[in-house]
């Protein structure tokens, strides 16, 4: 009886540990086939990327579309949200991440916003268009 169970536990640990790494190879095939190149840093473009209409054009896009939290607005929140991003090579954005939130769903929604944005005029380095990494903060203000 002990026999058997001690096969059937190696068994059982053996085939977990098949199922892993086979999990994990196909992970890393799948990966591997999606190249993504290296976003530059913004002080090593030659022409910075910008939103349609300046950054007035933008913080009036931010006005419009960005839905104050219910939270938000009855604790009179203020203060800024920090949001780092990729612009891609043809102006969209992609890779939103909050830096900084001041809770109350505020990064959340400034995230979302800024998914929504058009597409800005992408960055570029000798006449190329780049990929860049950009950040800025969104003034909350209940």
């Amino acid at each position: 009886m002990k026999l058997i169970s001690r096969i059937n536990f190696k068994t059982i640990v053996f085939l977990a540990l098949l199922c892993l790494s086979a999990k994990g190879f196909a992970q890393e095939t799948e990966n591997s086939a999606i190249e993504k190149q290296e976003a530059s840093k913004l002080a090593d473009v030659e022409i910075k990327p910008e939103f349609p209409g300046g950054m007035n054009g933008f913080y009036k896009f931010v006005g419009k579309t960005f839905n104050m939290p219910i939270e938000a607005s009855k604790n009179k929140v203020q203060g800024k949200v920090y949001l780092q991003f990729i612009i891609e090579k043809d102006g969209s954005v992609n890779e939103v991440i909050i830096l900084k939130d001041m809770g109350y769903g505020l990064g959340d929604e400034a995230a979302r916003v800024l998914k929504l944005s058009p597409k800005w005029t992408p960055a570029s380095i000798n006449g190329k268009r780049v990929r860049v990494m950009y950040s800025l903060p969104i003034m909350i203000s209940t």
